[in-house]
């Protein structure tokens, strides 16, 4: 009977499907459209910008034995993320930093042995970027470009599945890739049955009591105001946004006022997102909107404020800024769409570094 059973178990594990393995040499196009060959396996990946770590710790357990070196952009301006990355995988304390974000080491990169370097977009962009990605390849290093930030609701999931490809962890990178798609078009499908309009909004990046106002344009946090169907009313500007004056928001009357900052108020009085706790992100955000310059606005007067952290411009976990504002800007459609609950989802299922902190808040609670 033992041998038996043995048998049948045998027989039910060789039936189960093998999770598919990526072969190399592998070619992939990237998020700027070019054709990358990558020899093997990448095992020593230098990261042009820290955000990407984020992306990585979504598809991999332990994202930083992957890394030669990443730049300090992330533990720079948002630290409590760094040390929940710290805490859980302490070795990140001795990855070299190659650059800040901006610039980047050539002598540090040619050091380390590098089998792969992924650049955001905004980097390669750049004609720094542009010199950085010639001298790694002329290394021997392959480059990849993400993209989580322009058309971020349409290139997001891609970009997911294309590290997923690079990384050989494809069925992760592609389950990660359908949660994030679902919830897309679940926001999409629903306000294609009320295409009556929603309000109007003003998203202003990291509000300052002694000066006004740089709104998001269209592009980048700014599409997320246009996908539940409301009105941004700095969509005349460039899509990246730009400085308006009070006249210009006053003239508008934006029903809706959401502010976005960083932990610790860096850059801003306004203090929200990891580790942040939600009572000192409320304070704060009523603190931001007091000043003279925008406690006269009928948002603030009606309470209609609200605030998230503004690097969701550059991680795939932007989906929670969509539900956010879905939730927020047309809660008679939205009731049921919960950021929270998704959240918790994205740790549970996916997350090598659990997020916590207030990373969206309401000034008047729920």
């Amino acid at each position: 009977m033992r041998l038996l059973a043995s048998i049948a178990v045998f027989l039910l594990l060789a039936a189960l499907p093998l999770r598919a393995e990526v072969q190399y040499p592998l070619t992939v196009t990237d998020a700027l459209g070019r054709e990358v060959t990558i020899p093997a396996q990448p095992k020593a990946i230098l990261l042009g910008s820290g955000f990407n770590l984020v992306a990585l710790s979504l598809i991999h357990p332990d994202p930083v034995s992957l890394l030669a070196g990443w730049a300090s952009d992330m533990k720079g301006d948002n630290p409590e993320i760094y040390a929940r990355f710290k805490d859980k995988f302490p070795a990140i304390e001795q990855v070299p930093i190659i650059g800040d974000g901006i610039t980047m080491s050539f002598e540090a990169t040619l050091s380390l042995k590098a089998d792969l370097a992924i650049l955001a977009n905004w980097q390669a962009d750049t004609e720094l970027g542009k010199q950085a990605i010639g001298y790694l390849e002329q290394t021997g290093v392959p480059v990849v470009v993400v993209d989580f930030n322009s058309d971020a609701l349409n290139n997001t999931a891609g970009n997911m599945r294309l590290l997923g490809k690079v990384l050989n962890r494809e069925e992760q990178a592609n389950a990660f890739a359908d949660f994030y798609d679902d919830r897309v078009k679940r926001i999409r499908d629903r306000v294609a049955e009320h295409p009556e309009p929603g309000p109007s909004v003003l998203m202003d990046a990291f509000p300052n009591p002694e000066k006004c106002c740089y709104a998001y344009g269209t592009g980048g946090l700014g599409a997320f105001i246009a996908i539940t169907g409301s009105r941004n009313i700095a969509e005349s500007l460039p899509a990246q946004g730009g400085i308006v004056n009070l006249e210009f928001i006053v003239a508008a009357e934006p029903d809706v006022y959401i502010a976005t900052a960083s932990p610790g108020g860096t850059y801003s009085t306004f203090s929200v997102g990891p580790g942040v706790d939600p009572a000192e992100a409320r304070e704060t955000l009523g603190r931001a909107v007091k000043g003279p310059l925008l406690s006269s606005l009928k948002a603030v007067k009606e309470e209609r404020v609200y605030g998230l952290w503004n690097f969701f411009n550059a991680v795939p976990l932007n989906i929670l800024a969509a539900e956010a504002f879905a939730h927020w800007l047309r809660p008679d459609i939205f009731a049921d769409v919960d950021p929270d609950a998704t959240l918790k989802e994205i740790n549970e299922r996916f997350a090598a570094v659990p997020f916590d902190g207030a990373y969206w808040i309401a000034l008047k609670p729920n």
